[in-house]
């Protein structure tokens, strides 16, 4: 069970079709079950339209649904999803670490760069004073 496109560009239109793994996104399908128009508001009826009967027939002859229409089957009370968890999702990458302890290094470099010129001009003018 998995989401065929169809409209036009920039104006996704989706099917929801049992189709054999090996057949192409958009090709062959066995069943079209359900519509799905991502272009409509998350709260209208339209946007997800679902034949349950066939999807629980589907199922429970072994059709796996994609993660798409999982969250479909959930929503519709046909089949229960279980949660994910990836605590590792909202971590930087390395690349992203390696440069925010540059951008650190750097910031602190110039904190220590301002504190020594503020304390060295200080001490420059008492010498000028001293000399005079």
């Amino acid at each position: 069970m998995r989401l065929s496109r169809g409209g036009s560009k920039k104006r996704p239109y989706y099917r929801i079709v049992v189709a054999d793994a090996r057949s192409p996104r958009d090709g062959k399908f066995i069943e079209k079950i359900g519509t799905y128009n991502p272009l409509l508001a998350k709260d209208s009826a339209e946007r997800v339209k679902l034949d349950t009967d066939r999807a629980k027939h589907w199922l429970s002859v072994g059709a796996q649904p994609t993660d798409r229409v999982a969250r479909f089957l959930d929503a519709a009370g046909v089949r229960e999803r279980a949660a994910r968890n990836n605590p590792n999702k909202a971590k930087p990458g390395e690349k992203a670490t390696e440069r925010a302890e540059e951008r650190a290094e750097k910031l602190k470099a110039r904190e220590e760069a301002a504190a020594e010129a503020a304390n060295a001009p200080a001490e420059a003018p008492a010498e000028e004073n001293a000399e005079a």
